[in-house]
């Protein structure tokens, strides 16, 4: 059972989707939920069909106090690594909220604190706390809704189905037809190949 609170009113979940992806951004959400929010489909975007990742979504969007969703993409990723990247995504979502919250928490067990605001890090808290499960939907949909739409850019790599994660298909297609402009370059794209001098 999910918890509406941890310890304050005016309480902001945050998440991230995509920091193990070899291509597109690394999305971050953040959100406040009224304090007497109740959904019983909510619970960690993992755990959920994309179905009802997709049910939740607008129903989270009407009823949130706030809520903004934010993409750092590839070239900044490859500029300042994927842990930045994802604290990086997290401040714009909260700064970009147009009511700030009082105490945040955060999925993980890392966090850049954010200028006068405290906050809490929460391991598995996606699984925890509804603030952080609904924040987890909203990254993953908005990111997912993304790299479907470069797919048809770039079909072979089949990116509407592994939305750019590491997949036996997905790196066939890079060592077939390269990289492209999506493509994190700092990331390592293929495994090591081992050869031996005989």
């Amino acid at each position: 059972m999910l918890k509406t609170l941890y310890k304050y009113p005016n309480e902001a979940g945050t998440d991230e989707a995509g920091r193990g992806c070899l291509a597109g951004p690394v999305t971050a959400a953040a959100i406040i939920l009224p304090d007497d929010f109740k959904n019983t489909l909510l619970n960690d975007s993992k755990q959920l069909s994309e179905a009802k990742r997709d049910i939740l979504r607008p129903i989270l969007e009407k009823e949130a106090v706030s809520f903004s969703v934010c993409h750092v993409f590839q070239d900044e990723i490859d500029e300042i690594n994927i842990l930045n990247a994802s604290f990086l995504a997290m401040h714009r979502a909260l700064d970009d909220m147009h009511h700030k919250p009082d105490f945040i928490l955060v999925d993980g067990n890392r966090f850049k604190p954010y200028p006068s605001i405290s906050h809490e890090c929460i391991i598995k808290g996606d699984g925890k706390f509804m603030s952080i499960a609904a924040a987890s939907i909203l990254a993953k949909t908005y990111r997912d809704a993304y790299m479907a739409a470069i797919h048809e850019e770039f079909p072979m790599y089949n990116w509407k189905k592994n939305k750019g994660y590491p997949t036996k298909e997905h790196r066939e297609a890079i060592k077939k037809y390269g990289l492209t402009k999506y493509h994190r370059k700092s990331f390592r794209q293929l495994p090591e190949q081992l050869t031996l001098d005989i």
